[in-house]
């Protein structure tokens, strides 16, 4: 196989891509061999036509095939072999293939080149996380108004599962603690992307933005539904809200690579959870600067 790459532009290439040889004549042959079982030829039996009467009137269902086999298992090769890391192929051109030669164009959208700033001991502010009083007594209001009832006593904790109301009110502050807590880490990871963001500068691949604003506006449109407006007014909206969304989906796509590339430095398995993986590894490395004393 022989390979060259040309630089479009920012995020397109185009491989020159030529086979030879054994791999395409025996594609032909297994092609052909197909071919001689599934159509009929007059005065033969299925499967006894000689090749060169297959040749003759099934050639072009022939090289249509063997282009259908051969061209994406080649073109992973080549992007293979380049070592480019490609987000989609978008175009095949220029084909030319003979018994025993393929040539073509294959032009591939690729990611884009990553550089970033240290991102080891990014500083961030926190607050100590208090239960206050207050929290509490916002949450006795909230079961009060459930149960129904003017005063919380030892026979209603007993009623929802609870020796008395201390142990109420100590699984109240547990789980207002817990809650502070989730909002807090929610805070500091944003801290952390903002300052990310920030440092971080290169192009954002056109096929993976239109693929996460497409995800985006499916899934609005899904709430816009099931907040009980009709279809004819959501596909009114549709333009406005996929204009709304580019935003969105183009910061989504530029964290998503940032993180990416975070990981692969950082050996973090690429699977669905390595986003919240590189943001844990990224806390861990952060510089913590308490932001409330009081």
């Amino acid at each position: 196989m022989k390979t060259s790459v040309k630089k479009i532009d920012t995020h397109k290439r185009e491989i020159s891509i030529e086979v030879s040889g054994e791999v395409i004549t025996k594609k032909f042959d297994e092609v052909y061999a197909k071919l001689a079982q599934e159509v009929k030829v007059a005065g033969f039996r299925p499967g006894k036509a000689p090749r060169h009467i297959l040749e003759r009137h099934h050639s072009n269902l022939a090289n249509e095939r063997v282009l259908k086999e051969l061209i994406p298992a080649i073109c992973d090769e080549a992007i293979k072999n380049e070592k480019m890391e490609v987000i989609q192929l978008s175009e095949i051109q220029d084909v030319e293939l003979r018994s025993d030669f393929l040539s073509f164009k294959a032009t591939v959208e690729v990611k884009p080149e990553i550089k970033l700033k240290d991102y080891k001991g990014i500083k961030i502010n926190y607050n100590k996380i208090e239960v206050k009083d207050e929290d509490l007594d916002k949450a006795k209001e909230n079961i009060k108004e459930i149960k129904k009832v003017k005063e919380i006593d030892d026979n209603l904790a007993r009623g929802i599962g609870y020796i008395n109301v201390a142990e109420l009110e100590e699984s109240l502050r547990h789980s207002i603690y817990v809650q502070k807590e989730s909002q807090r880490r929610n805070q500091l990871e944003k801290q952390i992307i903002e300052k990310l963001l920030k440092d971080a500068d290169f192009g954002i691949p056109k096929s993976m933005v239109e693929r996460q604003l497409k995800d985006l506006v499916y899934h609005t449109k899904i709430d816009l539904s099931m907040r009980g407006l009709t279809k004819e007014q959501i596909e009114a909206e549709e333009e406005n809200i996929t204009k709304r969304l580019r935003p969105e989906a183009e910061r989504q796509v530029k964290i998503y690579l940032i993180l990416e590339e975070i990981a692969k430095r950082e050996n973090i398995a690429l699977d669905n959870s390595m986003p919240q993986k590189v943001l844990e590894f990224l806390l861990s490395q952060a510089h913590w600067e308490i932001k409330d004393k009081g």
